[in-house]
Parts: structure tokens; sequence; C-alpha cells
């Protein structure tokens, strides 16, 4: 392409159908890390019925062990999936993740005492709303950047967290 006269308008030609924009890669990440989320919470979930139920565990141990399944699920799906890119893998890793996963999990429950203790909502649907509707979402959001920022540090990604 030729330069452009001085005091011409220069019109960028149309990215070809298919090509990749700069909010492409964010959504497929976004899209990815929420996949196996929801794989990580339906394990989580599961153990902990099942460590409740048939093997009759009391409820913060068999919570406390599916929580520690639920990260590893999302840990191997992000750093296998997600993340494969990513160069640092490793018990440093997983460390840092576990300790986003605590962050959210603090997150959830601060929704909830403040909506339950402090604001005095205390019907089981006020504390199913504050807890695992607006804190899972909270928290969510406070797993991604923390995923994403803190243990994924992939080089070569494109855009800010935002997009």
């Amino acid at each position: 392409m030729a330069p452009a006269a001085p005091g011409t308008a220069v019109r960028e030609q149309a990215a070809a159908p298919g090509a990749i924009g700069p909010r492409k890669p964010f959504l497929r990440e976004l899209l990815g890390f929420a996949s196996v989320g929801v794989l990580a919470y339906a394990a989580d979930l599961g153990l902990f019925v099942w460590l409740r139920g048939p093997v009759g565990l009391d409820p913060l141990t068999a919570k406390a062990l599916s929580f520690l399944a639920g990260c590893s699920v999302a840990y191997a799906g992000n750093a296998l999936g997600t993340y494969r890119h990513a160069a640092a893998r490793g018990p440093r890793q997983y460390a840092i993740f576990f300790a986003v996963n605590i962050a959210g999990a603090l997150v959830q429950l601060l929704c909830l005492a403040v909506s339950h203790y402090g604001l005095g909502f205390t019907s089981q649907r006020a504390d199913t709303v504050s807890g695992a509707g607006i804190g899972m979402a909270l928290a969510t959001v406070l797993r991604f950047w923390g995923t994403r920022s803190l243990v994924f540090r992939g080089e070569g990604r494109v855009g800010s967290w935002t997009g």
C-alpha cells in the first residue's frame, strides 16, 4: 500500500472474516475459565454430598475435603486447558491458586455475614441470594482476576484482564 498524500484520509482495510480481534482471546479465556469452574463446582458438590451421605463425615470435614478436591479440579483444568500456554506450573502456582480460592470463599462468607448479621436479612432466600448469588458473583470475579494475573501470568496475552 502506497503512503497517503498529506491531508488525505486513509481507510484501513476491514479484517478478514474469522480474523481474531482483540476481544476474542479474552472471551475464549473467560469461557474456558467458566467451563472449568462449572466442572470444579460439580466435583465439589458431588464429593460433598457423597462424603456427608454414604460416607457419613461431619459437614466441616466433608466441605474441607470437597473444597480441596474442587480447587484441584479447577487448577488442573485451568493449567491443562484455559492457561495451557502459561509457562509456570507447579506447587508454588497451586499454592497461589489455592489462596485465591480461599479469598473467593471468604468474599462469599463476608457477603452472607453482612446481609444476615449486619443488615438483618435472615430468611433462607436472603441467605441464598447474598451467599450463593451476590457472593458467588463477586468471588468469581476475584478468582478470575487472581487466576489470570497471579497464578497463570501468560506472556503474549492480548489486552488487559478487562479485555
